[in-house]
């Protein structure tokens, strides 16, 4: 079998991906497995997996060996966090922000955080997503000086904060 990418020597790496229930498998030479930044004579780590098998494969996320920085308020290196899969603090996620976007992309098909809400705080949290999306497209349809779409997006979040400060808090069950 040839490589992906070069398409000229013979594949003696074989990368497998689920992603969704979809399978998909990478097969490169070595060389182009090395080009791509997989050390293919020491221990991989699990970063370096998904740094090389972003959505854009055979065509490898850019590695992330350019520049050797580190955290200035920690001194975590990027070595360091490809040893422990761990950042040192919250600096880091500003130090290392344009290396982690990426790696994030690849890990959770999408960069920004998605988790659970608590049943009695999903309203008031959708509401608060749907006014801060409103406010941008206010703002857009303002320096478009699109005045009646500004009036309209205007009242919507009105409306939508009257509705938040007349529905009253549903107490806790260690309120009562």
């Amino acid at each position: 079998m040839k490589c992906e990418i070069c398409k000229e020597q013979e594949a003696t790496i074989h990368l497998t991906q689920v992603v969704d229930g979809a399978v998909k498998k990478v097969h490169l030479c070595e060389g182009c497995a090395a080009q791509s930044g997989f050390d293919v004579h020491g221990p991989m780590s699990i970063t370096d997996v998904l740094l090389g098998m972003g959505d854009a494969m055979p065509e490898p996320l850019p590695t992330l060996k350019a520049t050797e920085r580190s955290c200035p308020r920690c001194h975590l290196r990027r070595v360091d966090f490809k040893k422990t899969g761990r950042l040192g603090c919250p600096a880091c996620y500003e130090a290392f922000e344009d290396q982690l976007v990426p790696l994030l992309r690849v890990m959770h098909r999408q960069d920004q955080h998605k988790g659970k809400i608590p049943e009695r705080e999903k309203e008031r949290v959708q509401s608060t997503h749907k006014l801060g999306a409103l406010q941008e497209e206010l703002e857009k349809a303002i320096a478009e000086e699109n005045y009646e779409e500004a009036a309209r997006l205007r009242d919507m979040m009105q409306a939508i904060r009257s509705a938040k400060k007349k529905k009253p808090r549903k107490p806790k069950k260690s309120d009562a």
